[in-house]
């Protein structure tokens, strides 16, 4: 990339520009930030129509603050987002003969509590079945494939030579490997 091509603002600096007087600012943050409002919004209430509702109030109430806008406190897309988050909401309290209960949440894209589960279901087996290995092999096992360093500084760390590593870990690997077999189905593991 050149040195000299120009680089965009970010929105903080267009806010601050727009703050200014600078209208140019206003409609480049606008084209960046309002398809993201837009989209929560559409999820969130499940209607076009409000969601352009909101994404327009969310913009204006930012448009307001710009003046008193306080730098590097919070980003704005952030802070803009959460505002049409609490919009939605409030527009989602207040239709009739719907519970708040019944609301739709945002997705979440976070494991759930089963799959929580089941990982650490799993890592307690792995760790136990470690620890069920001779101390060298656990070791060389544990510093490659858990905290995941290379070979040449496993060997350093245990002052012994890259192929005794690697020894280690696949006499290691297959130990693991028969003591969990008989669990892989308990574990949710496939054979594949």
């Amino acid at each position: 990339m050149p040195l000299d091509a120009p680089t965009e603002p970010d929105d903080e600096a267009l806010l601050v520009l727009f703050a200014g007087g600078d209208r140019s600012a206003a409609r480049a943050l606008t084209l960046r930030l309002t398809p993201m409002v837009l989209g929560l919004a559409t999820r969130m209430l499940a209607d076009r129509a409000e969601a352009e509702d909101v994404a327009q109030d969310a913009m204006m109430r930012l448009w307001k603050i710009a003046p008193e806008w306080r730098q590097g406190e919070a980003k704005v897309s952030t802070w803009l987002y959460q505002v049409a988050r609490n919009l939605c909401t409030d527009r989602l309290r207040r239709k009739r003969g719907q519970a708040l209960d019944s609301i739709p949440e945002p997705e979440d894209d976070r494991e759930g509590v089963v799959e929580r589960m089941e990982a650490e279901e799993r890592a307690q087996a792995l760790y136990a079945a470690l620890a069920e290995l001779p101390d060298r092999q656990s070791e060389a096992v544990r510093l490659r494939h858990i905290e995941g360093l290379g070979n040449p500084v496993i060997a350093r760390q245990m002052d012994i030579s890259v192929e005794a590593v690697e020894s280690l870990i696949a006499r290691g690997k297959r130990a693991l490997a028969a003591r969990l077999r008989g669990a892989r189905a308990e574990l949710g593991l496939s054979d594949g």
